[in-house]
């Protein structure tokens, strides 16, 4: 929970309104979701786990109720419900806050978080997922950061191949994502060697360590063998042919070790980071079954972008810039009565310049 204020508010709505025209320029149309729904909308969506985390109430006749903690569950049913009769593809951006209860110590602690994001709904395959990719580069070039980040790239029917080969149960299923995002592949490995892997738990504990460019495919396929995991990493390797053909390998990664707490992912997944950011920027991915909790499946990618983290970095980078509202130039106006003093600033304004009325120094008596 924070302020914002002076150069740094102004730096904020910039890069709001520079992703907004992004989007626009993609021909993505902006939403307005509720800020309080239903407790059961983010279950569905979200899944139990990551659900939990929302600020919770009840209403009046008793039905609990939450403060929005994700959005991509709130557009998925606008396009399962309001625009069920559009034409698909449909293309949908936003800019929303959201509120998560998070641990003190956590890396993401923050309660309240800015988001932008774009939703592509009712377009399956590659092209698809290369449309989302590319307007995340263009994100980050035009706030002059992509020479600075990288794209993490996954799928995670490689983790779900996985996972059905095992037979894990749900609880299990969950204790195995926590050890995988702890990365710490010992751990991992008596996890696996617990669940009756024996000699194969060195080779899945592997999977957290699998990160780098796509010669580390050549490795998980010698991991994974399972036929879902082997397709997963087909689109990998066919993903990752396209962005080097767009010259854009230089941009991207693979990591077979970050994998996503949200249950409505169903293929690629991705997350942004930015040298300077103390976390991840951004992420996305594909969720093709979401929208069946509020209508009919559809396939459906997209992506989101933290402007707080976004802001911070950008702050930094320009030297902290001032906080002061008045560190722009401005003409300091004063006058004998109140009526010269505003003909003055009036005119000032219609020509687009940026006053300061010296109100301060106005007596009563030249008001009377």
């Amino acid at each position: 929970m924070r302020y914002y204020s002076g150069a740094e508010a102004r730096l904020r709505r910039a890069i709001e309104t520079t992703l907004i025209s992004i989007f626009d320029g993609w021909s993505y149309e902006e939403i307005t979701t509720p800020t309080v729904d239903y407790y059961s909308l983010f279950e569905r969506g979200m899944g139990r786990s990551q659900a939990h985390h929302a600020f919770r109430f009840s209403d009046t006749d008793g039905r609990m109720l939450a403060i929005r903690p994700d959005v991509t569950a709130l557009v998925a049913r606008a396009a399962a419900t309001l625009f069920a009769e559009r034409e698909r593809p449909l293309r949908l951006c936003y800019v929303a806050p959201v509120f998560r209860r998070q641990p003190q110590s956590h890396a993401e602690w923050k309660r309240e978080l800015m988001q932008i994001g774009a939703e592509l709904i009712g377009a399956d395959g590659g092209m698809a997922d290369l449309e989302i990719l590319a307007i995340a580069c263009e994100a980050l070039e035009w706030l002059e950061l992509d020479r600075s980040s990288v794209i993490t790239l996954n799928d995670v029917e490689i983790f779900n191949g996985l996972v059905e080969q095992l037979e894990l149960t749900a609880e299990l299923l969950d204790e195995m994502r926590a050890l995988v995002d702890t990365r710490n592949a010992d751990d991992l490995e008596r996890f696996l060697a617990g669940c009756g892997c024996g000699t194969d738990a060195p080779a899945f504990a592997q999977l957290v360590q699998l990160s780098g460019k796509p010669e580390i495919l050549v490795a998980a396929r010698r991991l994974m063998t399972n036929r879902r995991s082997q397709a997963a990493l087909d689109r990998l390797e066919r993903l990752w042919s396209v962005i080097e053909s767009l010259g854009l390998a230089d941009r991207f990664e693979i990591d077979l070790g970050d994998v996503s707490r949200l249950d409505y992912y169903t293929g690629l997944t991705f997350k942004i980071y930015v040298q300077g950011a103390g976390t991840r920027v951004g992420s996305g991915g594909r969720y093709d079954r979401l929208t069946e909790s509020f209508g009919r499946a559809e396939p459906a990618v997209g992506f989101v972008l933290d402007l707080d983290a976004l802001t911070d970095v950008l702050m930094r980078r320009t030297d902290g810039g001032s906080t002061s509202p008045v560190s722009i130039e401005a003409s300091r106006l004063d006058g004998k009565t109140p009526g010269e003093l505003f003909v003055t600033a009036r005119k000032k304004r219609a020509l687009g310049e940026r006053v300061i009325l010296m109100t301060g120094e106005m007596t009563d008596e030249v008001m009377q």
